[in-house]
């Protein structure tokens, strides 16, 4: 746009300035021109009139001489009397081979004062003397184009240089406009990514011309609407929750009226599960979407691993976990990491054999990115390297695990792959391996890579 505009002004001014400056620049010739003959006839007739009386007298030729000799000089132009006998005082004018009385001399002795353009492009003037002895003598001044057009050259580096002038600040005006234009668009299109990027609490300041002044107001009408709607959305969604709580407590009650202790022990703790899971949902619908959650990936892979330990060792599997000492934080909510790593490891429990192996692994990529990988040995997926989509599922569950793990990864900036897992030592495949991974958030120290597995 700054470009564009710049491009603009200087095309503009230049076409301005060619109608202006062409006219003007063959006025300054035409106007040296006349000035220049101007001062030529003003010189013809002062010799004519000096002359004169002394051509009527025997002694006009040492005054003459003597009077064209004052008027002629160096640079100046060429200034002669023709006498009535064709005899010139003064620098000869004509040509060796040329005539010796030109037409515009044998004119001039009729009585006649003119100027007489010539073929080189020069001019002359001519003035007879009246009262000569022996007839009409003439002054005649030769004007060369580069006397009569004396002057031009600098009057047109003036205008030159006038015109690129204001060229040049036709330029600086159209740039810091184009600056204060261009600093407001992208001041609303920073305001704008940051509404993309759920701080609604960004605004945008109404600035430069009246088009971008009701653009940034309308943004904010827009900012303000979508976090009246959204707050009103989470209300909704915490007010659907807690209206479950009603149900469950029923439940509850009902499981304590059980005769069979362990059953009633059972239903009580998956009771009890299904009231966090109502209250973490509440949570999530009253959490503000300008907060920047952050976990440390591999405490919560060791916490979910040290959780479902006892599981995998009544199966019977040998569950192997692998992550760094330090802090990885990526930018997800631990209650959605603890999710989706429950998804994962879940359907590993319930979807192989029992005394299949499965590993736990997270780990920094060179390019600063947080990864977590969970493979197992077991069939893999009916479609190898390709995980079933939303609501399918080949082994009669609801489908929707892997996708949770998915819209975790994604929402947060990340990626979902899948792949079938390559044993370390021997290269084969085997199993499933699921890689979910996250851009990084700021750590709390530097994490370090976890170790290569050994044969």
């Amino acid at each position: 746009m700054r470009r564009s505009l710049l491009l603009l002004t200087a095309a503009t001014t230049a076409l301005v300035l060619t109608a202006l400056l062409v006219p003007l620049t063959l006025l300054t010739r035409s106007h040296a021109a006349d000035r220049a003959t101007a001062e030529a006839t003003a010189r013809a007739q002062w010799v004519a009139h000096a002359l004169g009386p002394a051509l009527a007298t025997a002694d006009e030729r040492e005054t003459a001489e003597q009077t064209v000799e004052s008027v002629n000089g160096k640079g100046l132009a060429s200034t002669e009397l023709i006498l009535a006998d064709d005899r010139v005082i003064g620098p000869d004018p004509r040509p060796r081979n040329g005539p010796a009385v030109t037409d515009p001399v044998r004119l001039a002795r009729t009585g006649r004062a003119f100027t007489y353009e010539t073929s080189s492009g020069g001019r002359l003037v001519l003035v007879p003397v009246q009262g000569a002895k022996d007839g009409t003598a003439v002054v005649q001044v030769t004007l060369t184009e580069r006397q009569l057009y004396a002057g031009t050259l600098a009057s047109w580096l003036v205008l030159a240089g006038i015109g690129v002038g204001l060229v040049l600040l036709g330029l600086l005006l159209a740039d810091r406009l184009g600056a204060r234009l261009v600093g407001a668009t992208r001041r609303l299109a920073r305001t704008a990514d940051r509404l993309a990027a759920g701080d609604l609490t960004a605004r945008a300041e109404p600035e430069g011309p009246p088009e971008l002044r009701l653009i940034a107001g309308e943004l904010n009408r827009l900012a303000a609407r979508i976090d009246e709607l959204l707050t009103a959305e989470r209300e909704n969604a915490a007010d659907l929750a807690h209206r479950l709580r009603t149900p469950v407590a029923a439940l509850r009650l009902d499981a304590e009226t059980l005769r069979d202790t362990d059953e009633a022990h059972r239903i009580a703790a998956d009771v009890t599960a299904l009231e966090r899971s109502v209250d973490d949902v509440i949570r999530k619908a009253r959490r503000p979407l300008r907060e920047a959650p952050r976990a440390d990936l591999a405490a919560v892979a060791r916490e979910r691993a040290a959780f479902w330990a006892p599981l995998a060792e009544d199966q019977n599997r040998d569950a192997r976990t692998t992550t760094p000492d330090d802090e990885i934080y990526v930018p997800v909510p631990a209650d959605e990491l603890t999710a989706a790593l429950d998804t994962l490891i879940g359907n590993v429990l319930d979807h192989t054999p029992q005394g299949t192996a499965f590993s736990l692994t997270v780990r920094r990529t060179p390019g600063g990115e947080a990864e977590l990988t969970v493979a197992d040995e077991g069939p893999g997926f009916p479609d190898p390297g390709t995980a079933p989509g939303r609501g399918t599922s080949g082994a009669g569950s609801t489908g929707l695990g892997l996708d949770i793990a998915r819209r975790t990864a994604e929402e947060a900036g990340g990626r979902f792959e899948t792949a079938p897992a390559t044993d370390t030592c021997s290269g084969t495949g085997t199993g499933s391996r699921i890689t979910l991974t996250f851009p990084p958030a700021p750590p709390g120290g530097t994490p370090s890579a976890p170790p290569a597995p050994t044969c």
